[in-house]
């Protein structure tokens, strides 16, 4: 499923990446904990898919290197975040949805969880 096909399906907002949302994703993982995230090893082509709307989010996805990311529950993204999201060529889509709901959403359309 590709980035554009996720964006529509949960009513997204491009933050960031909008020239890269022919991007296929293969599966999803869904966590506020920052320390669940850094434990996937060897995931290509992840979402996650996180409340959790600051630096430590965007630092977390760069040294995991995860490409994208869905902010959920309408959640701020602070120019900071922004810029450093662009610096490591990601993407980052923002919707008004719950976590549960977006989870839902996505794997009702067919996207697996990580595991």
């Amino acid at each position: 499923m590709t980035l554009k096909e996720i964006k529509d399906l949960v009513q997204g907002e491009i933050i960031c990446g909008e020239d890269n949302l022919d991007q296929q994703i293969e599966c999803v993982f869904a966590s506020d904990l920052m320390s669940d995230v850094l434990t996937l090893r060897d995931v290509d082509n992840l979402l996650l898919l996180t409340g959790l709307s600051n630096l430590q989010s965007i630092r977390t996805c760069e040294m995991s290197d995860i490409c994208y990311m869905l902010v959920v529950r309408g959640k701020a993204v602070t120019d900071e975040m922004k810029e450093l999201a662009e610096d490591n060529d990601m993407v980052i889509i923002r919707t008004k949805f719950s976590m549960y709901k977006t989870a839902g959403i996505l794997y009702g359309a067919g996207l697996p969880a990580v595991y």
